[in-house]
């Protein structure tokens, strides 16, 4: 995708008005400073997006790259995003039950 964007820019005028959001997996976030877009998760969204994981086979139980952290894929990602939506709560933001974090792609 990347490697397609830059290969388009200058050439194709809609590619200016691309936005690419970067995500990180379950093991890795985002610095609180790098933060460019934020996305709250309610108690409820948390509990879809694990049904979410359940479903994709690939995701479920030990993932194909563990690392050296134990616990399950779902319970990482949860983790994750708790610990995100606990840092913008010290920050004196707004509190939630989790919180996506997202880093736009410049391209």
């Amino acid at each position: 995708i990347l490697a397609a964007l830059d290969r388009l820019k200058g050439k194709e005028a809609w590619v200016e008005d691309c936005w690419l959001w970067m995500y990180r997996g379950a093991w890795h976030e985002f610095e609180t400073y790098e933060i460019e877009m934020a996305v709250p998760l309610s108690p409820q969204e948390v509990i879809r997006k694990r049904n979410a994981i359940f479903k994709h086979q690939s995701q479920k139980d030990t993932p194909v790259f563990p690392g050296d952290d134990a616990r399950e894929f779902w319970v990482r990602a949860e983790d994750r995003t708790r610990d995100t939506a606990q840092r913008y709560d010290r920050l004196g933001l707004a509190e939630y039950e989790a919180m996506e974090a997202f880093v736009r792609y410049k391209f």
